[in-house]
C-alpha cells in the first residue's frame, strides 16, 4: 500500500465524542419527542454533520483554555480537501495563498496560516512537537494529508503545559488511537479530484483498520492508516512589471514632479500546471497490562511530490527610460498608464522571454512516539514521552528561456482582467523571431532530526478548591543541514542582443539548424477560462529543462561557438564555459543545532460555592535555549564588462578582492519564564465568560538562524546619453557597490509578546452557540531587515566595507481586535426545512509595527547600500519611500459564513470564506530593482538621470486584494456504512488579485486564476 503524507490530525477522543455522545442526545431527542408527541415522530436526527458540530463546541466549552476545534464526521471525513482549508473555518484563522516563499506565484490549497492575523503559528501532532525540513518551525499543513484527520484544535491563548512557541496560536492535529474504539473498526474511502482549469483527474484512496483483543497480559490495540492522493491543479496568471516615472524634463529647473508619466515596464502572462502527490503511512499500537498502565507506539511517515512545470511569457525590458509611450496611450488622472503601446526604439520594439519552468520537490518525514501513562495512586498521574523526528527534503527549480523582441507592447489595464497584446500567430510561431536567452536553477537539499523526552506529573486534590496541580520537564535537542547550491539563481545567460558585436556576432536563432530543438510549438488551452486569447507561440520543451546539466551544456555551447567566433574575428581570448550549479563549495552548507530545556507547574482550581462559580488554572514555564550554528561568509567577485565602442573613464575606481569563503561559528543562548493565567465563570449551565493572560515566544525560524552571508559588489556605472537619439557617448565608472545579504542572524532572540483574551460564551443547544472574543497582543522583538557594515581588505590592504543586509529584532507592534461567531440548527423551521443550520464568523484584527529606530528619510537612499527604507517600509521607482508598513498577511477582517442542511440521509453545506487585503512582502523578487530614478534634489549629478545599474533601488509593498471563495458538498448515506458524495471549491471561479503600492496609485502586479475544482467520493465503513 502507498505510503502517505505529512502530518496527521484526528480520529481519537473526538470521534468518540461524536459517535457516543451524538448517539445518546439522539436517543434523548428521540425520547423526548415521542413522549410530548406520540401521534407525531418530528425526530431532530444528530447525525455526520451535526454530531460533529456538537462535539467541537463541547471541547470549546469544556477546555480550560480559549480553543476552538473542527472534529470530522467520521473517519476521513473532515469537512475540506486540505487542512489548510478546514483551518480557515475557524474564528481567526486564515490561509495564505501564495506559495511558500513565493509571492509571486499562486498555491491552490494555500501555503501556511496565521490565527488573527500573525504568523507566530507553532504545529503539533498528538500534542507532540512536528515540524518539516527546511528551515521552519512548523508543519507544512497542505503536506497533511486530510483524508486521515478527525479533528483541528486551535489553541489561541495556550498555557504553561503546553510546549512553547506559539505566540500567535497552537494547532494540534489528532491521530486516532486503537483504544478509542469498542473494538473491530474499519473504513475505505476512495474519490476522484476533477480540476476544471487544468481537466486532468486525481485519484485519492484511504484505508483503516483497527482491533483491540484481551488477553492473558492485558489488553492490546492496533491500528493502522494508510493514504494515497494524488492532486492535479492549474493556475493561469496575468502579470504586470512596476511603473517608472517619466519625467517631463532632465533639467531640474523645468522639473515638475506632478507632471511625471508613470508607464509600466512591461507585462507577461503565465500558465502553471501543478501536481501534488501526498502518501503516507500510521500504525498506533497500545497495551494495558492492568487498569493503571498504558502504553502506546506510534509510527508515522509521511511522504509528498510536488511537480510544477510552467509556461511563461515575461517582458525583460531593462531600460525603462527608452521606452516610448505611443499617441494612443490612455492615462488616469495620476499620470498613470492605463491603455495604449508602448515600444523601446534601441531595441526596435519591446524584448520578452518565453520560458519554461519547472520546480520539483520531494519530502519526507518520519515520527516515532512512545507514551506510558502509570496512575501510581488514584491521585497520582506520572506521563512519559520520547519522540524522534526525522524529516528531509530536496528540491530543484529551473527555468530554460528563449527571448524574442515584438515591434511593440499593447496593453489594456482598464478592465477587471488585464489584456497583455502579442504578435501575430505568424509572428510568434516563426523561429527566425526567437533565440535562445538564458538558463538559470536553484539547488537545495535539507535534513534535520529531533530527539525529545518530556516527563509530566499530575497530582490531584480532594480539596474544594483545588482540583490539581500539574508539573514536568521536557527536553529537545534538534540538528538540522540546509544545502544550497548557490544563494539565489545561478542565472547564466546564453545569447543576447545587447552582446553582438564585442561578445558574439549574433544571436542564436531558432532558425538557425545549429542551434534547432528544444522548443515546441504551443498554444495555452483555455487560458484565463477562454476569455484571454493567446497565440501559440514557442517555449522550451519540459524535457529540455529537466534535463539538467546535459541538456543546458548543450544551449551553452551555442554561445561558446559564437563567441569563438567572434574572438577568431577580433583576435582575442578565449570564451568561459558555462558550468552548472553544485554543492561543491563549502559555503554550500550551512548547520544548526538546537538544544531547549523547559520546565513548568501549572495549578488547577475551582470555586464552586461562588453564586457565579469560577474555575481556571495559574502556571509558569521556564525554557533554556542554545542554539549553535556553522556557516561562511563568502565573496565572489562580480565580472564587469568594460564597453569596447564608447570612451570609458573610472576604470582604476573599481575595487579588487580576492575570492574568498571565510568559516564562521556562532554560539548562543537564553532563558524566557512564561507565566499564564486561564479563569472562566459560569453564570448558568449556558452561559460563561473567560479570562487568558500569559506571556508567549515565538523562536526565529531556523532559516532566519542561519550563519551564511554572501558579498557581492557590481560596478556603480553612469552611461552618458545623447539628450536627443539617447545614443551613449560615453561611460563612467565610479567604483563598486559593495552589498551583502545574510540568510540569518544567529543572535536572533525570539519575540515575544504579551497575550490577553476576554470571551463571552452562550451555548443555548448542543450545536448552537454565540461566542464574542476580544483579544489584545503586545509584541516585542519584531524581526525586520536592516544593514551593517563588513569590512574586508582588497589586494593592496586598503579596508573596503560592504553594507550588509540581515535580520534583526528591530521593531514591536501589536495585533488586537475581537472575534464573533454563531452556530445554530433551526429545528422550529417547518418538517421540510428540518436539519438546516447556519455557521458564522467575523473577525477584526487592528494592528501595528513600529521601528526601534525610526528611518524618517524622505528619500531613500541612492543604491541598497545603506538603504534602510528598502526591506522596512518599501522604496518607489522614482526613490520616495513609504509610510510605515503594517505586520504581513494580516487582513483587518475576515468572514466565514456556511449554510448546512442534513436530514434523512442528505447532507449537505456551502461555506464561503473572505478576507480583506493584507500585506505580503515588500521588497520581494519581480517587484524590486536596482534601476530606479533618483528623484532627490540633494543627489547632485545622479538626480533624475536615469542609469542600468545601480543607480536607485526600489522595492514595492505587495498587498493581496480582498478575495471571497465559495465551496460546497454534498453527500447521501445510503445506508449507515456506505456514502457518496460531491466536494467542490471555488464554485464562483474567484480570481486571486495581487497589487503593488506605488506613489501613482495601486496597480495590478498579478491576476490569478486557478478555477473551480470537483472531487466525487465514496466511503464505506464496516
Amino acid at each position: 500500500m502507498s505510503k502517505f503524507q505529512k502530518t496527521a490530525i484526528a480520529a481519537a477522543v473526538a470521534q468518540v465524542v461524536v459517535l457516543y455522545s451524538g448517539a445518546a442526545w439522539a436517543q434523548t431527542a428521540d425520547s423526548t419527542s415521542t413522549q410530548a408527541n406520540p401521534a407525531k415522530e418530528n425526530v431532530v436526527v444528530v447525525s455526520g454533520q451535526r454530531a460533529a458540530l456538537q462535539s467541537a463546541q463541547k471541547l470549546k466549552q469544556e477546555s480550560d483554555e480559549v480553543v476552538d476545534s473542527i472534529v470530522a464526521e467520521d473517519i476521513g471525513k473532515l469537512p475540506d480537501r486540505s487542512v489548510t482549508e478546514v483551518l480557515q473555518r475557524i474564528a481567526g484563522v486564515t490561509m495564505d495563498r501564495n506559495m511558500a516563499g513565493d509571492p509571486n506565484r499562486q498555491a491552490v490549497e494555500g501555503s501556511g496560516v496565521s490565527v488573527r492575523g500573525l504568523t507566530y503559528v507553532r504545529s503539533e501532532v498528538n500534542g507532540r512537537d512536528a515540524f518539516s525540513a527546511g528551515g521552519g518551525r512548523s508543519l507544512g499543513f497542505t503536506d497533511v494529508a486530510p483524508e486521515l484527520m478527525a479533528g483541528v484544535d486551535v489553541y489561541k491563548n495556550p498555557s504553561a503545559e503546553q510546549i512553547e512557541g506559539a505566540l500567535a496560536g497552537l494547532v494540534n492535529l489528532r491521530t486516532a488511537m486503537p483504544f478509542d474504539f469498542k473494538g473491530f473498526k474499519g473504513s475505505l474511502g476512495v474519490s476522484e479530484t476533477y480540476s476544471e482549469l487544468n481537466r486532468k483527474k486525481g485519484p485519492t484512496g484511504t484505508l483503516l483498520l483497527s482491533n483491540r483483543w484481551n488477553t492473558p497480559f492485558g489488553e492490546f490495540g492496533a491500528l493502522v492508516d494508510f493514504a494515497h492522493a494524488k492532486n492535479p491543479t492549474r493556475t493561469d496568471a496575468i502579470g504586470i512589471d512596476p511603473y517608472f516615472p517619466h519625467v517631463n524634463s532632465r533639467n531640474p529647473a523645468e522639473y515638475n514632479r506632478d507632471a511625471t508619466k508613470w508607464l509600466p515596464l512591461g507585462g507577461g502572462l503565465r500558465s502553471q500546471e501543478f501536481e501534488r502527490v501526498r502518501r503516507g503511512d500510521y500504525a498506533a499500537f497500545q497495551w494495558r497490562p492492568n487498569r493503571d498502565i498504558t502504553t502506546a507506539l506510534t509510527y508515522f511517515k509521511t511522504r509528498y511530490k510536488e511537480d510544477l512545470s510552467e509556461r511563461v511569457v515575461a517582458s525583460s525590458e531593462d531600460k525603462w527610460y527608452q521606452q516610448v509611450a505611443g499617441t494612443d496611450v490612455v492615462y488616469d488622472s495620476n499620470g498613470a498608464f492605463q491603455s495604449g503601446t508602448i515600444s523601446n526604439p534601441s531595441y526596435g520594439g519591446s524584448p520578452f522571454y518565453s520560458s519554461r519552468r519547472i520546480n520539483q520537490r520531494q519530502s519526507d518525514t518520519r515520527d516515532l512516539a512512545l507514551n506510558v501513562q502509570w496512575r501510581v495512586t488514584p491521585a497520582l498521574t506520572w506521563t512519559n514521552d520520547i519522540q524522534h523526528v526525522r524529516s528531509n527534503t530536496r528540491g530543484f527549480d529551473a527555468d530554460v528561456s528563449t527571448g524574442f523582441i515584438l515591434p511593440n507592447q499593447q496593453m489594456d489595464l482598464t478592465g477587471d482582467i488585464p489584456h497583455v497584446g502579442l504578435g501575430s500567430a505568424q509572428f510568434m510561431a516563426d523561429p527566425k523571431n526567437y533565440y535562445w536567452a538564458y538558463t538559470q536553477e536553484a539547488l537545495d537539499y535539507a535534513k534535520a532530526n529531533q530527539k525529545t523526552w518530556r516527563s509530566d506529573v499530575k497530582f490531584a486534590f480532594d480539596d474544594p478548591v483545588l482540583r490539581d496541580i500539574r508539573f514536568g520537564v521536557r527536553m529537545a535537542d534538534r540538528e538540522g543541514e540546509n544545502h544550497k547550491a548557490q544563494k539565489f539563481y545561478n542565472w547564466s545567460s546564453i545569447t543576447f542582443p545587447w552582446m553582438e558585436g564585442w561578445q558574439i556576432p549574433g544571436v542564436a536563432r531558432l532558425s538557425d539548424p545549429r542551434f534547432a530543438g528544444g522548443t515546441e510549438l504551443a498554444q495555452i488551452p483555455n487560458f484565463f477560462d477562454g476569455k484571454v486569447s493567446v497565440p501559440a507561440m514557442l517555449y522550451p520543451t519540459d524535457a529540455l529543462a529537466r534535463d539538467f546539466p546535459n541538456g543546458w551544456t548543450k544551449l551553452h555551447d551555442y554561445h561558446t561557438l559564437l563567441c569563438q567566433e567572434q574572438a577568431a574575428a577580433q583576435g582575442w581570448g578565449t570564451c568561459d564555459a558555462w558550468k552548472p550549479a553544485t554543492f561543491d563549495t563549502p559555503s554550500a552548507l550551512n548547520t544548526q543545532t538546537e538544544k531547549t530545556r523547559a520546565a513548568y507547574a501549572q495549578l488547577r482550581f475551582g470555586f464552586d460555592d461562588l453564586k457565579y462559580p469560577i474555575d481556571g488554572n495559574v502556571g509558569i514555564r521556564y525554557v533554556r535555549t542554545a542554539n549553535t550554528t556553522h556557516g561562511y561568509i563568502a565573496y565572489d567577485p562580480t565580472n564587469v564588462s568594460i564597453p569596447g565602442d564608447v570612451p570609458v573613464e573610472g576604470v582604476d575606481t573599481l575595487v579588487n578582492i580576492a575570492k574568498f569563503e571565510t568559516p564562521r561559528s556562532t554560539d548562543t543562548s537564553y532563558n524566557n519564564w512564561l507565566p499564564s493565567l486561564n479563569l472562566r465563570m459560569k453564570v448558568n449551565d449556558q452561559l460563561q465568560f473567560r479570562f487568558a493572560a500569559a506571556k508567549a515566544m515565538a523562536r526565529p525560524d531556523f532559516n532566519q538562524l542561519q550563519s551564511l552571508t554572501t558579498l557581492s559588489s557590481p560596478a556603480n556605472q553612469l552611461t552618458i546619453k545623447d539628450p536627443v537619439t539617447l545614443a551613449d557617448q560615453r561611460v563612467v565608472f565610479s567604483g563598486n557597490n559593495l552589498t551583502g545579504t545574510s540568510d540569518g542572524n544567529p543572535l536572533l532572540k525570539p519575540v515575544t509578546a504579551t497575550n490577553i483574551d476576554l470571551t463571552a460564551e452562550w451555548y443555548f443547544a448542543k450545536a448552537g452557540s454565540l461566542t464574542v472574543s476580544a483579544f489584545n497582543k503586545d509584541i516585542k522583538n519584531i524581526i525586520v531587515n536592516t544593514t551593517y557594515g563588513y569590512t574586508v581588505k582588497d589586494v593592496n590592504g586598503k579596508d573596503q566595507t560592504f553594507a550588509v543586509t540581515h535580520p534583526i529584532n528591530g521593531a514591536h507592534g501589536y495585533a488586537r481586535g475581537f472575534e464573533i461567531a454563531h452556530q445554530q440548527y433551526y429545528d422550529f423551521v417547518p418538517d421540510w426545512l428540518r436539519g438546516i443550520g447556519t455557521q458564522a464568523s467575523w473577525t477584526y484584527v487592528s494592528s501595528e509595527r513600529k521601528l526601534n529606530q525610526e528611518v524618517p528619510a524622505a528619500f531613500c537612499a541612492g543604491s541598497d547600500q545603506s538603504n534602510m527604507n528598502l526591506s522596512m517600509n518599501g522604496c518607489d521607482t522614482d526613490g520616495r519611500p513609504f509610510g510605515n508598513t503594517p505586520l504581513e498577511g494580516l487582513s483587518r477582517h475576515t468572514i466565514n459564513f456556511a449554510v448546512m442542511y442534513e436530514q434523512h440521509g442528505l447532507s449537505a453545506r456551502l461555506a464561503y470564506n473572505w478576507r480583506s487585503r493584507y500585506l505580503v512582502a515588500v521588497n520581494t523578487w519581480g517587484s524590486r530593482g536596482n534601476n530606479g530614478l533618483n528623484t532627490n534634489p540633494a543627489a547632485g549629478d545622479r538626480f533624475l538621470i536615469p542609469t542600468p545599474n545601480s543607480d536607485q533601488a526600489y522595492g514595492l509593498p505587495l498587498w493581496q486584494a480582498p478575495y471571497g471563495q465559495l465551496d460546497g458538498s454534498i453527500f447521501y448515506d445510503f445506508t449507515d456504512r456506505f456514502r457518496v458524495g460531491l466536494e467542490a471549491q471555488n464554485l464562483n471561479n474567484a480570481k486571486t488579485r495581487q497589487q503593488m503600492q506605488q506613489h501613482a496609485g495601486m496597480f495590478t502586479r498579478q491576476l490569478y486564476m486557478s478555477g473551480p475544482r470537483y472531487t466525487i467520493q465514496a466511503q464505506y465503513s464496516f
